[in-house]
């Protein structure tokens, strides 16, 4: 029997429940952002720009407010952390950047891994004791040609646009794996889950420093790309419904690059679990934040 494809109209009602998503101004986020306040979620906007998001806030229907979070800075994500009071139901690790020439975070760190992963890794952990139902990444199918440079984590000896986007793209998918991993050793009801677009239509494709290959990239988007509201659906489909913890969903048609959610394939080094252990150890020294749970915390699973 055929079964209907699942969109975001069937999404479950989220009155009553606080969804964080990064990034949530534009694209992907913004979407994901528009849809749980569509089911009745109260959305928080975690963005570096809050003036950008307070004009995309206005755009969406239902319970929103944006908050300063910059992942690229340390010191602003444990602000953000701080300032958090009550519970929260899903975090969505939506924000990111994607093969930009060479830049360096506040702490130091390559601006993809810094961004895409330590950020995440950081706001995740430092959230934790407040979150009662899961944690939601959002990840590439460019994971595939990533590989993680444990002796040289940010690129300093040698950097490649692309190669430092796969490397942090593995990485978010090697987290959410010890994540899951480690939430189940405690007892936590929370889970942790990944996304990824497919091949979607949104602004990452224009900062890549290069004029050739932003045009490229823009004809793409209108040729080949799915949209960002189809994009985005893997991420609502990860958040929102009964999926095991440690599971990734992405498009379900031509190897992954488009359609409805479905589940979606790990590469070889994606489920290598020593060395998302070893990542996880790599990433709580570079960052100063542990894993802050000992026993199971009451939630709403």
């Amino acid at each position: 029997m055929k079964t209907t494809p699942w969109t975001a109209q069937q999404l479950p009602d989220l009155t009553g429940r606080t969804v964080v998503v990064t990034g949530a101004n534009s694209g992907l986020g913004l979407v994901t952002a528009r849809e749980t306040a569509r089911a009745g979620a109260h959305v928080v906007f975690a963005v570096r720009d809050t003036a950008r998001g307070d004009t995309a806030a206005a755009t969406v229907h239902g319970s929103t407010e944006v908050r300063r979070l910059d992942l690229a800075d340390l010191a602003s994500v444990r602000a953000f952390a701080e300032k958090w009071q009550g519970g929260l139901d899903i975090l969505i690790n939506n924000a990111g950047v994607m093969a930009i020439p060479e830049r360096r975070t506040t702490d130091g760190f390559e601006m993809q891994i810094g961004t895409n992963h330590i950020g995440h890794f950081a706001l995740t952990n430092l959230l934790l004791p407040h979150i009662t139902g899961r944690v939601v990444t959002v990840s590439s199918f460019a994971h595939r040609s990533g590989r993680i440079a444990f002796d040289d984590l940010n690129s300093r000896s040698k950097y490649s646009r692309w190669g430092a986007y796969g490397q942090s793209k593995l990485a978010n998918l090697l987290f959410t794996a010890e994540l899951a991993r480690r939430l189940e050793a405690v007892g936590s009801p929370v889970t942790a889950h990944a996304a990824h677009p497919g091949y979607a239509a949104t602004n990452l494709q224009s900062h890549s420093g290069s004029k050739v290959e932003n045009a490229f990239m823009a004809v793409a988007n209108r040729l080949v790309a799915q949209s960002d509201t189809m994009g985005a659906l893997p991420t609502l489909y990860a958040a929102t419904q009964p999926l095991p913890s440690g599971s990734y969903t992405g498009p379900g048609r031509l190897m992954e690059s488009r359609g409805h959610p479905a589940p979606a394939r790990r590469s070889a080094a994606a489920r290598n679990m020593r060395d998302a252990e070893r990542l996880w150890s790599l990433t709580e020294s570079l960052s100063g934040v542990a894993f802050p749970l000992t026993s199971a915390a009451p939630g709403k699973g």
